[in-house]
């Protein structure tokens, strides 16, 4: 650590006031009315050097700063209405501290919800800013050059991006570019997040029970297929006879699939998640089925909702990593961008049996 002065440097004494002034107590000079206060506004004010204004406003951990400084400092900014200057502040460390996240281009439920605030509590600890940018329409390199305009110092972007994609991040400045999707792209290090795994667990639940043929809820919504997909593969990975059943989250369309479950000799469906499942589970309930009697019943993500049913509602747990692991990770690579891309499975899918299977 590095004991820097918290004193103003000694000045050449004022000279003496002409007869005629008024004397009295010294006034800390403040930014006229009207003007944009600055570091040096607050650094007069707190009695303090202009790099202590900077280490104190900025977090900066590697000088020790005494707590009755770091008091007057944000006290003294704070009676001026100073904003430390982001765009400053980058030419001087020579990147951003912006943390760019696109916004999810389908409906996120409360499991994705959760995980990104708490990556964007994470990050902003470490004096990260995170960005949700808004990039529906856009993909591949056109969203990419659409987020490299805010200059990024790193970037958490779906895999669809691509190699090209990732190139242009890199040459506009961005120090870590990390994709999430079920395969890696070259350039970037990885979080590979295989939805075949939630549907292998919920396929191999309901095989444990006795089903071999089980219908597999395909969200009617746009959007949603990226991952119902994948879930749907991973039923079928499990060697029962599968049976798609698109379904719109509607009651009038669930009561329609809940109708042709007999039919379709189904005896057993997965919801695709918690809130496809109950939707459905409630549809079939209202047509006299029992749960799991007739049908059994199993969603995915763990909804508290989903344990309040009754009956319970058997569901997939998902794994995610935590916030502070993935933001001591984008801080990692921000230090040290040459480092080596890395692969990293961090979706893991656990059945957890309840009443309605």
């Amino acid at each position: 650590m590095v004991q820097i002065p918290e004193q103003i440097p000694e000045q050449q004494p004022a000279p003496a006031p002409s007869p005629a002034a008024p004397t009295g107590p010294a006034v800390p000079a403040r930014a006229a009315r009207g003007t944009v206060p600055t570091s040096a506004d607050v650094a007069r004010l707190a009695g303090v050097s202009r790099a202590t204004v900077s280490y104190v406003l900025n977090n900066t951990s590697a000088v020790r700063i005494s707590e009755p400084t770091r008091r007057r400092v944000h006290e003294a900014a704070k009676e001026l209405g100073y904003v430390p200057h982001a765009a400053a502040r980058s030419l001087r460390a020579g990147h951003t501290r912006i943390v760019l996240m696109p916004t999810p281009d389908v409906p996120v439920g409360p499991l994705y919800s959760g995980f990104l605030n708490a990556l964007q509590w994470a990050l902003s600890r470490l004096d990260y800013t995170v960005v949700q940018y808004g990039s529906v329409g856009l993909g591949g390199e056109e969203a990419a050059r659409a987020w490299a305009e805010l200059r990024p110092v790193a970037v958490l972007a779906p895999a669809a991006m691509g190699a090209a994609g990732v190139g242009l991040l890199r040459r506009s400045g961005a120090r870590a570019v990390i994709t999430l999707g079920p395969e890696p792209v070259e350039g970037a290090h990885a979080l590979i997040m295989d939805h075949r795994e939630v549907g292998r667990a919920a396929g191999a639940h309901l095989l444990d029970r006795g089903h071999t043929r089980i219908g597999v809820v395909m969200p009617a919504e746009p959007g949603l297929g990226a991952f119902a997909l994948p879930r749907l593969a991973g039923v079928q990975e499990t060697a029962a006879e599968v049976v798609p059943l698109p379904l719109a989250y509607e009651e009038e369309d669930a009561a329609r699939v809940a109708g042709h479950l007999r039919d379709l000799g189904l005896r057993a469906v997965f919801g695709y998640n918690d809130e496809y499942a109950m939707l459905l589970m409630r549809a079939l309930q209202d047509a006299g089925a029992d749960i799991p009697g007739d049908i059994a019943v199993i969603g995915a993500d763990d909804l508290m909702l989903g344990r309040l049913l009754r009956p319970r509602l058997s569901t997939v747990r998902m794994d995610l990593p935590s916030g502070e692991e993935l933001a001591e990770l984008v801080d990692g690579l921000v230090r040290d961008p040459a480092a080596q891309p890395e692969v990293r499975d961090v979706l893991g899918a656990t059945a957890v049996p309840r009443d309605s299977t």
